[in-house]
This record gives structure tokens, sequence and C-alpha cells, in this order.
């Protein structure tokens, strides 16, 4: 290639077009690194606080991974070692992912809320976003005792 093919106006209009889309690449992964991170802060005091209104003793856990689904399992009265059923493939997955939904029935109903809001979990696409309004409305609305 010679000097004057590589400064040609084609050549630099290839060379932007891709710095712009390498911009524009690294924009969305930073926003989306951004909002993993927001939700997970959401996450961890939602259920730390819903840990501390239960009156339990670690609720720290919530800010470690796997190990505030052992503080889960605990709080709707399981084993914390049920959480080893990660290490089954498919099968120990599946049977871990239903005593979650268990347990996160139980803790609901013990913070006085329908414990069919542990369900959101399974509804395919906005399962995601109505569990997290759900241990939201957990934490910290409490309801009036009557």
């Amino acid at each position: 290639m010679t000097f004057e093919q590589y400064f040609s106006t084609e050549n630099m209009t290839d060379v932007m077009a891709s710095g712009i889309i390498g911009a524009v690449i690294a924009i969305g992964v930073i926003i989306a690194i951004l909002v993993f991170i927001a939700i997970y802060i959401y996450y961890a005091l939602a259920w730390q606080t819903i840990a501390r209104k239960l009156k339990f003793k670690k609720a720290w856990l919530a800010w470690i991974p796997i190990a505030n689904w052992t503080m889960i399992l605990r709080l709707g009265g399981f084993h914390w070692a049920w959480i080893f059923l990660i290490l089954i493939p498919i099968a120990g997955w599946i049977a871990l992912f239903i005593l979650c939904i268990i347990s996160h029935w139980r803790i609901f109903e013990k913070r006085k809320y329908p414990g069919w809001f542990s369900l959101s979990m399974i509804i395919p696409k906005v399962g995601g976003i109505l569990y997290l309004i759900a241990i939201g409305f957990v934490a910290w609305a409490d309801k009036k005792r009557r």
C-alpha cells in the first residue's frame, strides 16, 4: 500500500467509522456494567433490610454472592448446606431454584406480604423487574398491623 492509498479519503472514512463504532460499543459496555452494579446494590440493600427486619444476625451476607443465597435459604427455614446443590448441573440447579422460591414464599409471608410474590421470578421477560419490585416492597414498605 502506497502513501497516497493509505491516506486516501476512502480509507480515512473507514477508519473513522470503525472508531465511532468502537466508541459506541465501549459506551454501551460501560452503561451495562453501571446498570448491573446499581441493580446488585439495590438487591443487596433490600435483602440486608429484610434480614435485619427478621432479626437475622448476619444480614451482611446479603452483599456476598452465593452467601446471600445461603442467607435466603436460612431465612426460609432451610439449612444453609442446600447451597451445594449448585455443584450438581441441571438437576441440582432446578432443585435449588425450587428451594429458593419456597424460601422466598416463607420470607414474604413472615413479613406479612403475599407469598405468591415469590412466583414473580418465574415469569418470562418481566419476572426480573417484578422480583426487584417485590423485594423492594417487602424490604421497605411496612404494612400497618390491624
